[in-house]
C-alpha cells in the first residue's frame, strides 16, 4: 500500500514518522516545496504522476488550503482513502465524499481517557460538562517563531477556535451534535498574531447535555480538562497528566491513572483505524457537524 502526505510542515513530519512504522505502508511520497533527500516529493498535487497509485492520502497542510486540496483528489481519484487533519476547512464549506473514503484527523478520539470515557457513560444520563483546553502559543513549537506560524494567521486559517477543535469534535462525539450555543470569540492578550486567542462558550446538545467551553492560547499554565457530572457521578478527566478521578453519590472518590504513551500513539491507532476498521474515525459527515459549530461561533462574533 502507497500513502501521499500532502503538506510537511510539523504535522506532516508527524504522519510521516508514524505511517513508517506501519507494515503494510510499502511507499510514503510528499506533496511539498521544501527538497527532500531520500524522499520522492511533488511540489504541488499538480505534479505528482500517476495519483491512482497511491492508497492512502494524509492531507496535512495549511487549513486554507483543505477545500481545494480534497476536490482536486476527488476530482482525480476514485475509492481511496484520504485523511484530512483537522479542521476540515477555515469556515464552513458544503463538500460530498462521491468518489472517496474522507475522514478527519481528531486524533484525541484515540486518546485513553476519552476511549474510557466513552464507554462509562453509555448507560449514564449526562447532565453537564465543562471543557477546557489551554495553553501558551509562543511554546507550541519550540525553535519556531510563533508569529510566523499559520496559528497566528487569521488568513492562513489559524486561531484557537480552529486550532483546537478537537475539544468541539470530542464534545459532539460524547454529547451529541450541539443544538444551541451562545459564545465570545476575541483577540485579548498582547500576542503577535491577528487571528482570536481566547473561545469562550456555553450551549446544549441534541442530547439535553449543558456545556461550557473555554479554548485559549493565552495560559501559561497548560491546561486540558474535561469535567462531567451525571446522575450518579462526577468525572473528572486531565487529558495532561493522564488521570480521572471519580466521585460518586455516597461520597467515594478513586482516582485513575493512565499507562503513559506517546503522543504517536494516538496517530499510530487513528491511522490503522483508518487502514482497517475505520472504527471511532471522524467522518465527514461529524467533521461538517465540528464546522457548522465553528461557523455559528464565527457567524456570532463578526463584526
Amino acid at each position: 500500500m502507497n500513502a501521499l502526505i500532502i503538506g510537511y510542515g510539523s504535522i506532516g513530519k508527524r504522519h510521516y514518522e508514524v505511517l513508517g512504522q506501519i507494515d503494510l505502508i510499502e511507499k510514503i511520497d510528499i506533496v511539498t516545496a521544501q527538497t527532500l533527500t531520500d524522499i520522492t516529493t511533488f511540489k504541488t498535487l499538480a505534479d505528482v504522476e500517476n495519483l491512482d497509485s497511491y492508497d492512502y492520502f494524509v492531507i496535512a497542510s495549511e487549513t486554507s488550503k483543505h477545500f481545494e486540496q480534497i476536490a482536486y483528489l476527488e476530482n482525480h481519484t476514485k475509492n481511496k482513502t484520504i485523511l484530512c487533519e483537522k479542521p476540515l476547512f477555515d469556515e464552513w464549506r458544503d463538500v460530498e465524499a462521491k468518489n472517496n473514503s474522507i475522514y478527519v484527523g481528531y486524533v484525541l478520539r484515540f486518546h485513553p481517557l476519552l476511549q474510557e470515557i466513552r464507554s462509562m457513560i453509555k448507560e449514564e444520563t449526562i447532565l453537564s460538562a465543562q471543557i477546557i483546553c489551554g495553553s501558551y502559543l509562543p511554546t507550541w513549537r519550540p525553535g519556531s517563531d510563533y508569529r510566523k506560524s499559520y496559528s497566528a494567521s487569521k488568513k492562513l486559517g489559524g486561531g484557537v477556535l480552529l486550532d483546537l477543535s478537537h475539544e468541539i469534535d470530542y464534545a459532539q462525539w460524547l454529547f451529541g451534535a450541539v443544538s444551541d450555543i451562545c459564545s465570545r470569540q476575541s483577540k485579548v492578550s498582547d500576542l503577535e498574531i491577528d487571528s482570536d486567542d481566547l473561545v469562550v462558550a456555553t450551549g446544549k446538545t441534541e442530547k439535553g447535555v449543558v456545556f461550557g467551553m473555554s479554548l485559549d492560547y493565552i495560559s501559561k499554565v497548560p491546561m486540558r480538562e474535561l469535567n462531567i457530572h451525571t446522575n450518579e457521578k462526577t468525572i473528572r478527566a486531565d487529558l495532561i497528566n493522564n488521570t480521572m478521578t471519580i466521585g460518586t453519590k455516597d461520597g467515594s472518590i478513586e482516582v485513575v491513572d493512565i499507562a503513559k504513551f506517546d503522543r504517536n500513539d494516538l496517530f499510530l491507532k487513528m491511522h490503522l483505524a483508518a487502514l482497517g476498521n475505520k472504527e471511532d474515525l471522524c467522518t465527514l459527515t461529524e467533521a461538517l457537524c465540528v464546522m457548522k459549530t465553528i461557523s455559528i461561533i464565527q457567524g456570532q462574533n463578526n463584526g
